[in-house]
């Protein structure tokens, strides 16, 4: 018979998976018409072959805020993304904040939808390009169903297109 900290334990991640997310656009300022809908599993896109996020511009410096609450799980520097954020949000999902100019949270640190993360920046393989954040909302539970036969097709099962979760900001 599993421990009563088992299941309290399996109650948790159970409500971790069913909470509302709340989305909010992670750059303050920005609206829908600061990115491009179209450029979401673009190709090419460089040595990633396919683009798994959105691209939201801003001036160098712009506050970068989390788009719902979570736990930061990193938040370093990798050649392509720069200076990078990667928070655990509601129903399983990875946000990730990349190209920032600099960063204000720590690994561990619980987050409101909202909290100042850093600043837009060009970081990564963004350099000399125009200030943006890159954000990619990737689930850690597999969705089959989202799974198709274009290029790279089956990472639609992770990767889910920020749009339609920021369009939910916008209302």
């Amino acid at each position: 018979m599993p421990s009563r900290k088992a299941w309290l334990g399996v109650a948790a991640a159970l409500l971790w998976a069913c909470l509302p997310e709340w989305p909010r656009i992670p750059v303050e300022g920005a609206s829908i018409r600061d990115w491009n809908a179209q450029t979401f599993w673009y190709e090419p896109w460089g040595r990633s072959g396919v683009h798994k996020g959105i691209d939201i511009f801003a001036k160098p410096g712009t506050a970068v805020r989390a788009a719902s609450y979570g736990v930061v799980l990193y938040r370093g520097e990798i050649e392509r993304g720069g200076k990078v954020i990667v928070v655990l949000g509601p129903k399983w999902r990875i946000h990730y904040y990349a190209h920032l100019q600099a960063y204000d949270v720590y690994p561990g640190q619980p987050l409101l939808g909202g909290t100042y993360l850093g600043r837009v920046g060009d970081s990564g393989n963004a350099r000399g390009k125009p200030a943006h954040l890159h954000y990619s909302v990737v689930s850690l539970l597999p969705l089959p169903w989202r799974m198709d036969d274009t290029t790279q097709g089956w990472k639609k099962m992770f990767y889910l297109d920020p749009n339609q979760i920021l369009s939910r900001a916008e209302r």
